[in-house]
């Protein structure tokens, strides 16, 4: 209960403040001002429930759930062997850097129309997802290894430690901070890139082709509805890597 009250008050203030906004605009605003510009919280609320009685609800969320997770697992690998050759080798430094780099500064739409043209629509998503989140861990991951203390190394080598006892007992504890970090940063890039996708190529099922058509119909509520499925959606997938990553931990420290 004490977390709640303290949980509370800021989204009841912020859900105020849409109340209001909402009201003035529908005072100031003759005509079907609160449809088209800013609906009432509760005529959201009414649009959520309606959707989600539809079986094409649930569909559209699990099918970018998998597509966004798909791509978070696979830009997670390969930016953490990236990681490891750029480090293990100043020559594929050399190379791959500048490409990582690319890859990070680019427009997301531009990968997005290239990657329509080289695959098929339902597999956008997923690509860009991983192409999002490969230069964060690359990033976080290179910073991580190349910190690592020399002393603990020198200490693990005196001590002949195997490479699974350095990789467990030095790299890994050092490494924690930098993974947490990735992967709570990728998710929300692979989320927002994935969705950002599913707009433009518009696969089905997909929140972002719900987006989509309800902005193409101009159904103002339901795409309120479905933007804020997305935005906690996004939360709970970030929360739920937090959890998994503390479970890591505490399991590796028994």
């Amino acid at each position: 209960m004490k977390k709640l009250l303290r949980w509370l008050p800021a989204p009841a203030f912020w859900l105020g403040v849409w109340q209001l906004c909402a009201f003035w605009v529908d005072r100031s605003v003759d005509g079907r001002g609160n449809e088209l510009l800013l609906p009432y919280p509760a005529t959201v609320l009414a649009a959520l429930g309606e959707q989600a009685g539809q079986v094409l609800f649930w569909q559209s969320i699990l099918a970018t759930l998998l597509r966004v997770v798909a791509g978070l697992v696979l830009g997670a690998a390969l930016g953490a062997a990236l990681a490891v050759l750029t480090c293990l080798s100043s020559w594929c430094d050399r190379l791959l850097s500048p490409a990582i780099r690319v890859i990070r500064a680019a427009p997301v739409a531009s990968f997005i129309l290239l990657v329509i043209l080289w695959t098929g629509r339902n597999n956008v998503p997923a690509v860009i997802a991983a192409m999002m989140v490969l230069p964060v861990v690359w990033d976080s991951l290179s910073q991580g290894i190349r910190a690592v203390d020399p002393r603990l190394l020198e200490l693990g080598r005196a001590y002949r430690f195997s490479r699974r006892k350095v990789l467990t007992l030095i790299y890994l504890p050092a490494l924690r901070p930098h993974i947490l970090s990735a992967l709570t940063t990728g998710a929300g890039l692979a989320w927002k890139s994935g969705v950002a996708a599913e707009v433009l190529c518009l696969p089905r099922p997909a929140l972002g082709t719900q987006i989509y058509n309800t902005k193409y119909l101009l159904e103002i509520p339901e795409l309120f509805a479905w933007t804020a499925v997305t935005v906690v959606l996004s939360l709970v997938l970030e929360r739920l890597l937090r959890w998994g990553v503390a479970r890591w931990e505490r399991g590796r420290q028994r």
